[in-house]
């Protein structure tokens, strides 16, 4: 048993008595722990399987070949050792990062927009079916926790159509052995995103920071606030040790956004392990045009809240995260962050 609350997501959700009691007991487990557990059903679990043993596959090739399937429309594609950073120090994991599969170029170019540079039909396979799984969970987890927090029907709505096509994406994320000199895989930070659905391998290295009673996070979505690094060496992590067949939930950034801090992005951070370890971080997004406006206020926020362009937000993250990546170069160098900042 992993010590945190796992649940069953129902097929549908109907906004029934027995959806509001589900939804308030995750918005609680959230509260509490930071994380709850969704246990999967067999066909999931084969997903999961299958975009492990690919991904095990894909990152045992040589570098050279793995270092081919990148290119400069999109952030997808493979991510060396070293090349992120949190908070000024090289992570230790390989990615394999999976946005949406689209043509890029063109007149109407926008940042971000290109296809998945695949490394095998066989991949492309595994990767497109978990992320059919995931997805449809995401779609059934949202609405429970807008049920939990007892939002209007009209706001649980916005909640669903905000995600309707959205850009949501995958990074596959390989961790190697512990070093002499290091056991640091990720620093402490938040993801920038609405819903993260992640599954470890039996290897484990996970930790959560809890909320902590009084303590004040960074909005991360601020230009001159950041969560990388937050609160990397203070007391109150915990573990999140590995569990045959449960996937791992919690809120980003969006999230925190969008009910005015009633519920928290979860700080993480990853360990080193004795032997490399894999993991599936998948994130259900807003859509990339989509414009965000909390649906509750947070008590802290002043007049003019801002309105978030989900993909220019997401643009800058990844800006921030990869400076040097030729994705990151190609739109410094057509200037394609204005089309977006102009739709705010």
């Amino acid at each position: 048993m992993s010590g945190f609350s796992t649940f069953r997501a129902p097929h549908r959700v109907t906004g029934s008595a027995a959806d509001v009691e589900l939804g308030r007991a995750m918005v609680a487990a959230w509260r509490r722990d930071g994380i709850f557990q969704i246990a999967a059903d067999a066909e999931q679990r084969e997903r999961t399987r299958a975009a492990l043993a690919a991904s095990r596959r894909f990152f045992a090739q040589p570098l050279a070949a793995k270092a081919a399937c990148v290119n400069d429309l999109s952030y997808s594609g493979y991510i060396a050792s070293g090349e992120e950073e949190t908070a000024g120090e090289r992570d230790a994991s390989e990615i394999f990062t999976i946005t949406p599969d689209l043509p890029g170029g063109g007149e109407q170019e926008l940042p971000c927009h290109g296809p998945v540079p695949w490394p095998g039909l066989d991949y492309r396979a595994a990767m497109e079916t978990y992320l059919d799984g995931v997805g449809s969970l995401g779609d059934r987890l949202l609405p429970l926790v807008a049920l939990g927090l007892g939002l209007e029907s009209s706001a649980v709505g916005r909640l669903a159509d905000l995600t309707r096509g959205g850009w949501h994406h995958m990074r596959v994320l390989r961790f190697p052995p512990a070093s002499a000199t290091t056991e640091r895989g990720i620093g402490a930070h938040t993801d920038y995103g609405l819903l993260v659905i992640a599954a470890q391998d039996e290897v484990g290295g996970l930790y959560v920071r809890p909320p902590v009673r009084g303590e004040r996070r960074p909005r991360n979505w601020l230009p001159d606030e950041s969560t990388a690094g937050f609160a990397e060496d203070a007391s109150g992590w915990r573990y999140v040790p590995p569990v045959p067949g449960v996937l791992t939930v919690f809120p980003g950034d969006i999230l925190q956004f969008l009910t005015g801090g009633a519920l928290l992005s979860t700080p993480h951070r990853v360990r080193l392990a004795d032997r490399e370890r894999f993991t599936l971080a998948y994130f259900h997004e807003p859509r990339f045009d989509a414009r965000i406006r909390p649906l509750l206020m947070d008590p802290y926020e002043v007049a003019g809240t801002p309105v978030i362009h989900y993909g220019e937000h997401f643009t800058r993250m990844f800006m921030r995260c990869y400076p040097q990546r030729a994705t990151t170069r190609r739109i410094e160098r057509a200037g394609l962050l204005r089309r977006l900042a102009a739709a705010r």
